[in-house]
């Protein structure tokens, strides 16, 4: 390489390329960190571009994999071209705890790793490593054609990667399913799940299954009412498919389609090569067969499951006098809770009370508390938590108050950016001891407090420097040291 082309065109392409895939990961899961170890040949260092710090913890397998034994020089030079991905085997080996990761080697780039967070609540880790695919493919153009113009675009391109990462995650599994001769054009597919999923009928967000099947799985289904051949509606006319939702809704029916038209309303066992999208108001959820692939709202694909995450009620479960026996079910209890909380856009808060007996509360008490391994009695306290004021549970698992004020005195760990539900459970546990809250905003995000600390607050990310340097990996280890 001459002129810029050599390690300043390195370093910026590298840092446009991770930029990118770092904002629209982080668009599409949660908050995302990148890193990449890479050699641009095979015989030079491998260097680290980690900004910031994904893959420190994980000194000690890398180092064996990467210099013990420096298996990722063997593999034969990449003619031409062509983008080499690294197999199986190899991606296995390296396999890091709560990561996802890619690879590749090119003519032009001979070794290239990428990794990014494994979020707890993600669907499925499929869209990611197509994503990561891409910035695979990305870095081996921009290295076998400098220029500039190309890496100041690369940044763009791969941060609006979402629908393409969805699409080739599922074209990927069908081709497994089905072969490569399949019927269905998913990109068409994705526009109308998005474009149904924003348009409203007389007020209402869509609700009901829509599935898309292979043309020649059509007549092995079990139609309940079919429409006539011209009467069928396209499916870019998101108006007459939005209408014909509702004859689904709340059932087990379902709309069909050939990925062109509805064909009709089906019942029973559908192909496993099955695309659905399950519209669930003002979000939803796409499948591959059984497998949800990803969710979907406000007019954009989204890893998370939509499900609260309690890992951080889990830890301090642990950490607590609770029998281990009880935290199955005190987990379960929370969760379901917790979720139709969040369905319901009303939010609420809990009051985990592990002391024996529990502690005094302001708040309307029952003669009898609740047994909430009983589902019935469960589902009650569901609907009481709608009632303004928290739910107060003990360390029997059962409901003692509902209702229930939570009071203490200000502190300089309150958040201002945050309502007086946070705030209040921040106080009461600040002052309490053996006590957890979990506060579920209207909006769906969850707390988690003890101590008059935020469980769930995620230290942020030290910010990834401009152009950063890429060090040896030996060097890079050291530092460590």
């Amino acid at each position: 390489m001459e002129g810029f082309v050599g390690e300043s065109f390195e370093r910026v392409c590298l840092h446009h390329v991770l930029e990118g895939l770092r904002d629209g990961l982080s668009h599409f899961s949660h908050a995302s960190r990148v890193a990449l170890l890479y050699a641009v040949d095979k015989s030079g260092p491998l260097r680290v571009h980690d900004p910031q710090d994904l893959l420190r913890g994980h000194e000690l397998k890398l180092r064996e994999f990467f210099l013990e034994n420096a298996r990722w020089r063997f593999a034969r030079r990449v003619k031409g071209d062509a983008v080499e991905f690294l197999d199986t085997a190899h991606l296995r080996d390296i396999q890091l705890a709560g990561i996802v990761h890619f690879g590749g080697r090119s003519r032009d780039m001979a070794y290239q790793l990428w990794f990014t967070e494994e979020h707890p609540d993600m669907c499925s880790t499929g869209p990611t490593s197509r994503w990561l695919e891409y910035a695979v493919r990305l870095v081996a153009q921009c290295f076998s054609v400098p220029s500039l113009l190309a890496i100041d675009s690369a940044g763009y391109v791969i941060r609006e990667f979402a629908a393409h990462a969805v699409r080739d995650h599922l074209i990927d599994e069908r081709n497994l399913m089905v072969g490569m001769d399949s019927g269905l054009e998913v990109y068409p597919i994705l526009d109308a799940v998005l474009g149904i999923s924003k348009t409203l009928e007389e007020g209402a967000w869509p609700r009901g299954k829509l599935v898309f099947v292979e043309p020649a799985d059509i007549p092995a289904l079990e139609f309940m009412a079919r429409f006539p051949d011209d009467e069928q509606p396209a499916l870019g006319n998101l108006k007459h498919v939005r209408k014909l939702l509702q004859s689904v809704a709340g059932s087990n029916r379902k709309l069909v389609s050939d990925g062109k038209k509805v064909l009709g309303i089906v019942f029973g066992e559908l192909p496993r090569s099955r695309i659905a999208a399950d519209f669930r108001g003002g979000h939803g959820f796409l499948r591959l067969g059984d497998n949800t692939v990803c969710s979907f709202s406000d007019g954009r694909f989204q890893s998370t499951t939509r499900r609260a995450n309690l890992v951080q009620l889990e830890e301090a479960l642990i950490e607590s006098e609770l029998a281990p026996s009880l935290h199955p079910t005190l987990i379960h209890v929370v969760s379901t809770i917790v979720h139709s909380a969040g369905e319901g856009k009303h939010g609420c808060s809990l009051i985990l009370d592990l002391n024996d007996p529990v502690i005094e509360t302001s708040g309307h008490h029952l003669t009898e508390p609740l047994d909430l391994s009983n589902p019935l009695q469960l589902d009650l306290a569901k609907s009481l938590a709608k009632v303004d004021g928290s739910l107060h549970v003990g360390p029997d698992l059962r409901l003692h108050g509902f209702a229930c004020l939570m009071d203490g005195r200000t502190f300089g760990g309150e958040s201002r950016a945050r309502g007086a539900r946070y705030n209040s459970a921040l106080r009461f546990t600040a002052e309490r001891e053996n006590i957890i809250v979990v506060v579920v905003s209207a909006d769906r995000p969850v707390s988690v407090m003890r101590g008059g600390a935020d469980l769930t607050a995620a230290g942020a990310h030290r910010k990834a420097p401009v152009f950063p340097r890429m060090p040896a990996f030996e060097d890079w280890l050291a530092e460590a040291d």
